[in-house]
This record gives structure tokens, sequence and C-alpha cells, in this order.
């Protein structure tokens, strides 16, 4: 999911797929590294050594993604040097985050609803607030897509899409909490990628399809059940959450993403805000919801595996909710905080920016095939070759 999922649902961009891909490659591999130091440091470090297992992995591995929906945020815009220290902050604010929540307020995330999505997609949306650029008007003609490159992004997509029922499970208990966590992602997927359907129909010109929607929107079922997918969410309630999902991220690339860069001058390159942030805090709310329902009759001897606190009668299960929903607001101050402070530092001077006319452009750190040969030998762009037809 990390390495191909990721990689490939940013290559949408008609001239950066070497960076889109690339620097996915690259920041997974440091994060994964910096991650399992980190996390080792506040959560099993003992006698002198870190601790390590495929739960240290696969913890790594969720740190790497939270990296890579903040890097969707301000992609094109950033060089590698500021990528690379954009990560280093943001792994050490990530496990600080995921420590407090997790250890310290006893607050259950298994699918990273907090702890990843909203973390990763307002940590990137406050820093590509610092780091507006108000002349990126000169790379506009980049920005899009071409048909090519949105068929290499649905690669990313169905990837993402078959396996987040096992992202969201990885680290849940054995046995029926585990298959109540696919389950539910699954049916939740389901439902978004229906409800993104009709919801791009509906709002694109002359009733057709959007791919960016369907690119992205149809994910949304898998963030929006991240925190409550272990909990007795039900099939139906997986279902009707993933389906409000669809329909929110759709209606944000339509009309909020416009509005966040006018108005609010946060330029989102992917729509991490809709795709993750949105649809992240949707499931941290729905989480708040099901922990406060919580009973003994409800989950039985699963209670003790999904809310070890009210099993053994130390916290009521309105505590629970309400610690939840406290979790919520200490991982937007930790993205806020650290967003703004990675924007100041990736500002300054000798991290090599690239220039407002070259963003979006793949020449500016990579050897392109057919960059130095004649003008008659160089790949057409579409508006060349739109002027020649």
């Amino acid at each position: 999911m990390v390495f191909v999922g990721f990689g490939f649902l940013m290559v949408f961009l008609q001239r950066y797929g070497f960076s889109s891909v690339g620097f996915t490659f690259l920041l997974a591999a440091f994060a994964l590294q910096w991650s399992t130091l980190v996390q080792g440091f506040l959560h099993s470090f003992h006698s002198g050594h870190i601790h390590v297992g495929v739960e240290s992995m696969i913890n790594a591995d969720f740190c790497a993604g939270a990296v890579l929906i903040s890097f969707g945020a301000v992609l094109g815009k950033t060089g590698p040097a500021q990528l690379l220290l954009m990560a280093l902050l943001e792994v050490v604010l990530f496990g600080i985050n995921e420590f407090v929540l997790l250890h310290l307020l006893g607050v259950r995330d298994a699918g990273g609803s907090m702890t990843i999505h909203t973390f990763g997609a307002y940590f990137g949306l406050v820093l590509s607030r610092v780091l507006y650029r108000p002349q990126l008007e000169k790379s506009k003609h980049r920005q899009g897509s071409v048909y090519h490159s949105d068929l290499f992004a649905m690669i990313g997509t169905i990837f993402l899409w078959i396996f987040w029922p096992s992202f969201n499970s990885a680290l849940t208990a054995l046995g029926a909490g585990q298959h109540r966590t696919a389950l539910n992602t699954y049916y939740s997927l389901a439902a978004s990628t229906l409800g993104t359907f009709a919801l791009s129909a509906l709002v694109g010109e002359d009733g057709r399809l959007d791919m960016v929607h369907i690119q992205n929107a149809a994910l949304a079922g898998g963030v929006v059940v991240g925190t409550s997918s272990e909990m007795m969410l039900t099939p139906f309630g997986a279902l009707a959450a993933g389906f409000l999902a669809g329909t929110v991220s759709t209606l944000g690339y339509k009309f909020f993403t416009p509005i966040l860069e006018s108005k609010f001058k946060v330029q989102d390159t992917c729509g991490v805000h809709n795709l993750h942030g949105m649809p992240g805090v949707l499931g941290a709310l729905l989480g708040v919801l099901v922990a406060g329902l919580a009973t003994h009759e409800a989950y039985g001897d699963g209670l003790e595996s999904v809310f070890p606190l009210i099993a053994e009668g130390q916290r009521s299960a309105t505590s629970q909710a309400m610690l939840q929903l406290f979790g919520l607001f200490v991982t937007l101050m930790f993205a806020s905080v650290g967003g703004g402070l990675g924007g100041l530092l990736l500002k300054l001077p000798f991290l090599d920016s690239p220039p407002d006319s070259q963003c979006y452009e793949d020449q500016v750190h990579w050897q392109v095939p057919g960059e130095h040969e004649d003008e008659a030998q160089r790949p057409l762009r579409v508006e060349e070759a739109d002027t020649q037809a």
C-alpha cells in the first residue's frame, strides 16, 4: 500500500510521474527506518535496547503512510531535501501523538482515522499554507492530468482499495475482532465507491464521471471506519458511514478544494483534505459515537480486546467516548503546530525549492528521456499537439 498504492495514486500529474513514484519510494524508505527508532524509544525500549518485531514494522509502515499523506498536500512544490526534512520532523511528532493517544489516554484507533489520516492530512495542509506560492499560476498548465497519467493513478487506487481491510485490521486482536475490522472496512469501501460514482455523475458536466473523484473519494470509506471498524459498528453502520464519506469526499473535490485555495490560501495538490482530512475527522467522531454505545451485552467476552479499561470496570463507555473526542483535538493540535513549524523550516533558502515556473515538472530533479533531443524528436506535450492539430 505504501510503496505502490500511495506512489501510483500521485502520478496523475502529467509531467510529475517520476517524482511522484520516486519521492514516495525515498520518503517511505526513510520514514520506515526513522520511525522504527522513534517509536522504539517510546514503546519498546528495554534495558538499553529497542526490541523490534512484525508489530513495530507495521507501526513504522503506518507512520510512513502519514508522511506520504502530507507529501500529497505539497506534491510538485517541494524538492527532495525539503521532503526529507519534513519526514524527519513529522515522524517524531507522529510518534509522540500516537503515544499520547494510545498509551496515555487509552484511545482506540486501530485503523488510524486520527493518528494516521487526520494527523497526516492537517500536518500537510498547514505546511502547504505556510509554503503558499502566490505565483503558482506560472505552473498551472502542468497541474492537470492526461489520459495515461490518470490511468496509472487508478493502479494506486485499486491497490489501496484491495488492501485497505488488511491495513485497518493489521494490529487488531486476532480472531473475531480482526475479522470484524476487515469486514467493516470492506463494506464501507464498497459503499463509498457507490456514493462516489453517484455523486460524481450528479455534479459532473453533462452527467459524466470525473476520474479525480473515482481515484480518491472511492477510498474514503477505508478512512472513515479506521477508528470504529474494530468496534460493534455493524455491517449497516459500515455501509452508511462509507456512503457518507464517499459523498462528502466527492463534494469536497468539486466545491471545497477551489475555496481552500482562493479563500484560505492552501494549495492542496492531491486533495488530501477531501480523502484523509474530512473523512478522518468523521471517522474520529464515529468512533466517539460507537465507543459511547459499548456495553458488555453487545461485545460479550470480546469487550476485553476492544475496550480493556471498560471491561475491567476502570472506565465507563461515556468517559471512553469523551477521551476519544479529546484524542481528536490533541491530534489536530499536534498536526497544526507541527505543520506550521515544518513550513518555517522548509522555507530555509538552501533547501533548493523549485521556482514557481518549474513546479510539477520532473526535469528539475530527474533525467527525463528525450529532454536533450531536438524539438522535433521530443515527445509532444498535450498543448503542443493540440496546436499542431
